[in-house]
């Protein structure tokens, strides 16, 4: 089973739901981590409500520092947001890095609906991203 790796800023929202995503989509082929350059400590409380929604489990979820992951063989490292690809470390030659940029939810300003249709969007994107990413014979760092 391949060992990826998602990193965000915060780990707070986009690298948790990929984390829970390949683990449930990935399943058998997968093994799914997040981190985050610099983490929040708390994962969104937005992330849990939509990741519910989706009858995903979340009790074990929590953010997590990159540094808990520098010395772990991973696969695949993705990193989920352009400040956190611009502080990514170099990784060991075989493994591939890509990135998938997606817009933070959790600097979504609006009132508390319009936030939280603002995470589902994000969400979509990521499990439509990481359902292709299963498809291709040959992963690809093609964006989002």
């Amino acid at each position: 089973m391949k060992k990826i790796l998602f990193i965000c800023t915060g780990n707070s929202a986009r690298s948790v739901m990929a984390e829970v995503l390949m683990n449930e989509l990935g399943e058998g082929r997968y093994r799914a981590f997040s981190a985050g350059a610099k983490p929040s400590g708390e994962v969104n409380p937005l992330t849990i409500e939509i990741l519910k929604a989706h009858n995903h489990s979340t009790g074990s979820l929590r953010s997590k520092p990159l540094s808990e992951f520098l010395d772990k063989d991973l696969d695949v490292v993705v990193t989920v947001c352009d400040k956190a690809r611009q502080s990514c470390p170099a990784w060991p030659r075989k493994t591939l890095v890509l990135h998938w940029g997606f817009d933070d939810p959790a600097e979504f300003e609006g009132n508390p609906k319009e936030r939280l249709a603002f995470f589902e969007k994000i969400y979509g994107q990521i499990r439509e991203r990481i359902e292709r990413f299963l498809e291709e014979k040959m992963p690809s760092g093609a964006e989002t």
